[in-house]
């Protein structure tokens, strides 16, 4: 077998989105961002429905303090440092995060979809 069922995704999402505080993570390519000004961002999913969730409010990362590079991809992990990645993918657009500027997912944005 190799499909899950709507309930066991709806179950998967929540036992590891909902029902404990996650963290967003922005990386270049395989790398996290390592910069003094960065710091994972918590964020809120809304409840599954069709074999997925997304983010209920805007994510705001801080300012960047200094050039933060090419965000390419977008990680979910279980703890605000250090911890373990739950899910990761590339980012619908690559953005350069430069002093001053700030990355923002906004609401509905961040889809986990379980296949």
């Amino acid at each position: 077998m190799n499909h899950m069922s709507e309930y066991l995704k709806h179950k998967v999402l929540i036992d590891n989105l909902i029902t404990n505080q996650v963290y967003v993570a922005l990386f270049n390519e395989t790398t996290e961002i390592a910069q003094p000004s960065y710091a994972r961002q918590p964020v809120l999913f809304a409840t599954p429905a069709n074999g997925q969730s997304s983010n209920n409010a805007d994510i705001l990362f801080p300012i960047a303090g200094e050039s933060w590079g090419n965000i390419t991809h977008i990680g979910i992990f279980d703890t605000q440092t250090t911890g373990n990645l739950l899910f990761k993918s590339a980012a619908e657009f690559v953005k350069n995060i430069e002093v001053s500027s700030q990355y923002k997912i906004p609401k509905n944005y961040l889809i986990v979809r379980l296949r």
